[in-house]
Formats: structure tokens, sequence, C-alpha cells
């Protein structure tokens, strides 16, 4: 086995298989993947997705937006999705920030997306997952015919306004859309050039883009039925991520719903879970479905041994437990709050501060694993400062308030607010099975007790 794919044996290997990337290939989920993080999460969510995409194959369009707290492996359990429906589906995914520019995506982008890697796909061979023929040229030449109108604005932005336009009398082959599609990919990558005359005359006409993408949908996937009986779902991911500022998200998801509601294809696409859990999410035009946290404690504020096993499983898979010393390894799960994400981190931290004490130390001790869980604890103590989604500043004082009623398991933190809403935003307070329980993360145990908001001796902290 490659050594990517097998678990670390010393502190310099941990960045290897300690990597945030999500798992994509069948091989990287074989040797790292563990199911014991679904059975104590309440659910499989990949499960359901599955069945609501069979359900629809061939009838209606599948649409649905995926939220969690960011590191609990919404990237992975796509790649698994995607091979559990390959039988039925072919997946074109893309990801915002790096097949966009992130800081200035409009929507027509993303349609454009879709339909360039759509007619890309759609024309490789059927062994390779396409259907066999790039899209009829009657669909060239309105894709070629969109960019043409356009090109009367353009004075210096990438050309491709005037080749489309000098080429309208000739006629448009597959290898000339495609050099046109390379340079729309480029300028949706690099929008600082971009005219805004060119963004306000194509925002102008996104209901004629919808309609040609329409067609082409419409095309593509009768040719994927005929070659192969299979339907094209598209993933669109990291919309979540840190680097989109909030207004565009919300520009993309509320202001302009009615372009996933109109795009007659099936449809995944992450979104963060500050706007999923915001007032402006009922305007939503798709519904959601969330990927819960995995608990390192009970309600009781007892160990909760399932999940601790679970996370032990899935870092096992990456790390021999030989490179840690006794205990080390619960304490960075137990710190972690059950987010791999900030599990991989921590070890990684630990392992850095491990490897910087001499080539002597070996195994990841105790101030190694200090140092680490110090450094996620203020981060944590980051997060509970405001929102860039609340409507309204939520004061820390109050925040402590809900915190505390969270963790003594008051019945009536179960009714959302705009302070629990905050709260579950910056993750600084968990949800578990989908059922309403909600938790304090460790660290954020240890903060409280702290301040001297919690007892000294309260329980559900690091240990």
């Amino acid at each position: 086995m490659p050594p990517l794919l097998q678990p670390a044996k010393s502190l310099d290997d941990l960045h290897k298989t300690l990597s945030p990337r999500p798992l994509i290939t069948p091989e990287e989920l074989d040797a790292f993947y563990r199911s014991q993080v679904n059975q104590v999460r309440g659910g499989d969510i990949v499960q359901r997705l599955e069945l609501e995409l069979r359900r629809a194959f061939g009838a209606l369009h599948y649409k649905v937006f995926l939220m969690s707290h960011p590191g609990v492996g919404k990237s992975t359990e796509l790649s698994r999705l995607i091979q559990h429906v390959d039988n039925q589906y072919r997946a074109i995914r893309f990801s915002a920030t790096a097949d966009l520019d992130p800081t200035n995506v409009k929507p027509f982008d993303i349609v454009l997306l879709m339909m360039i890697r759509l007619a890309e796909e759609a024309a490789k061979p059927v062994a390779e997952g396409g259907a066999g023929t790039p899209p009829s040229e009657a669909v060239l030449r309105e894709i070629w015919d969109w960019f043409a109108t356009e090109s009367v604005l353009r004075t210096r932005t990438t050309g491709v306004g005037v080749e489309a336009a000098a080429g309208a009398e000739s006629g448009i082959g597959w290898a000339k859309v495609l050099s046109l599609f390379a340079r729309v990919k480029g300028e949706m990558r690099f929008t600082s050039d971009r005219k805004q005359q060119v963004v306000e005359y194509r925002l102008s006409r996104l209901s004629s883009l919808i309609d040609l993408a329409n067609r082409l949908l419409d095309e593509a996937n009768a040719k994927l039925r005929g070659a192969s009986d299979r339907e094209w779902v598209f993933i669109g991911e990291d919309f979540d991520k840190p680097g989109i500022p909030p207004e565009i998200v919300e520009d993309l998801f509320l202001n302009y719903a009615n372009v996933f509601e109109l795009l007659r294809t099936h449809l995944i696409f992450t979104i963060p879970i500050a706007l999923g859990y915001s007032q402006r999410g009922v305007r939503l035009p798709c519904p959601t479905q969330s990927i819960p946290d995995t608990p390192v404690y009970d309600p009781s504020q007892e160990p909760h041994a399932e999940g601790r096993a679970a996370l032990r499983a899935v870092l096992e898979a990456r790390v021999d437990p030989q490179l840690f010393a006794d205990h080390q390894m619960e304490r960075l799960i137990v710190a972690s709050g059950g987010n791999l994400r900030d599990l991989f981190a921590a070890v990684r931290e630990a392992g850095l501060q491990a490897s910087l004490r001499g080539p002597s130390h070996r195994q990841i001790g105790r101030e190694d694993t200090d140092a680490a869980i110090n450094m996620l604890r203020l981060e944590y103590t980051r997060r509970l400062g405001e929102s860039p989604y609340d409507a309204e500043p939520v004061p820390y004082d109050e925040k402590a308030k809900r915190l505390v009623a969270v963790y003594q398991n008051d019945p009536n933190v179960a009714v959302p607010d705009r302070v629990l809403y905050s709260l579950l935003r910056s993750r600084t307070v968990q949800e578990f099975n989908g059922k309403g329980r909600f938790g304090v993360p460790p660290l954020v145990v240890d903060i409280l007790k702290s301040q001297g908001r919690l007892p000294e001796d309260a329980a559900g902290g690091i240990i």
C-alpha cells in the first residue's frame, strides 16, 4: 500500500495522512473512511441523499443544499454519494473557490461554469463517463451567439466577445467553442479585468442564459441516457468557505434563488450553516440537509464512549497509535469536540511540537498536547465574537448565559432565537442527531470555567 494510504508511522509523516483535504478517490475512502462516525451522528446522510436521487431518476429534478459545521466532512460524504449512485448518475463536481473568483462570483458565472463543464464532460467517450458526443451544432451556435451579442460592449477584456463576433459568419465547430470556453473559464477565475458594463449586461440577460442552459441540459441528459442510462448531477462545493464574502453568498442563494429553481437538472450545493440558520434561511430556494456533530460527551456530561471510539477509529486509520504517549490521543479527541478538521489540525500541531523538542522525541507527549489544545482554545475564544451573518450584534454576555443554559440542559434552549443561531453558526454550540439536542464543546466549557460562569469542577471539559 502506498505510504499516503496507510497510517503515519513517524512524526515526520503526519502531514501526509492528516491533510484537511477531503477524501475523493475510492482508494482514499477505502484507506481512511470509517463508518462508525455516521452511527453516532444518528444516521448516514449519504443514504438519504442516495434514496432521494434514485427516486428522482427519470422523473424529477432533485435539488438540495447541504450544510454542516466546517470540518465535519461534507466533501468526503459527497465523494461517497457519487460512488453510491454511479450506476445511475454522472456527477459533475466543481468548487466555488478553485473554479471561480470567490470574492466576486456572480450568478451567471455559476450557470456558465455548469454549462461549460457539462459540455466538456458530455463530449468524453462513454467509457470515461461521457455521452460520447459534444453538443449539437444548433446548441453550439446558440452558445456562440450568446457571447457574440455582448462584443459591442467590450473594448478590452479577455477578447471573448470580439472572437465570437468575428466568427459569427463561419461554421461553429466544437474546437472553436472549446477555445471560447477556455477564455471564459479564465475570466471567471480572475474577474479583476471584467468590465462592470459586461457584468451588468450579463445580469440583464440571465434569463436567456438560463433558457440556453436548459436546452443544453435537456440535450446532454438525453444523450447520456441513450449512451449509459445515466443522468447528470451537479455537485457545487465550497460555497461555505470563509473566503467568500457573506454578501456574495446571500446574493447568490437568496436574491438570485430563481437560478437554482429554474435549472432543469439535479444539483447538490454546499452552503454556509450560517446562512441556513439565519433569519433569511426560510427564503432558500431548495430544501436543506445537515450533517450533525459527533459527540464526545453525553447530555449528562459523561464520556460518550461510542463517539470517542468512532473518532479514534478515524484517527487510527491515519496515524499509528504508537506515536502517542499514554492518554494523549484521547485528550486530543476530546479537545476537538468531535470535529474532524480540528482533530487533524490538533494532532498535526502536537506532532510538530514534539518534533521541535528534538529528534529523541518520537511520541506526542503531554506538553505537546497541551500546546496544541491551547492553540485550539484560542480559536474557540475568537469564535465567540460576532458573526457576519448576525442580523444584529449579539453581546458576549448573552452568549455566555445561553452557553451555560445549554450546558445545564435547559429545555428552553431548543427554541431557536438569534443567540442560539449565533452560537450554532460559530460552532460554539453543537447539534447532535438532528433531534434538537445541543451541547457545548469541551474547550468552550473550559472557557466558561475560567471565567467563573461554571464551577471549577464542572465536567465536560478537557481531560
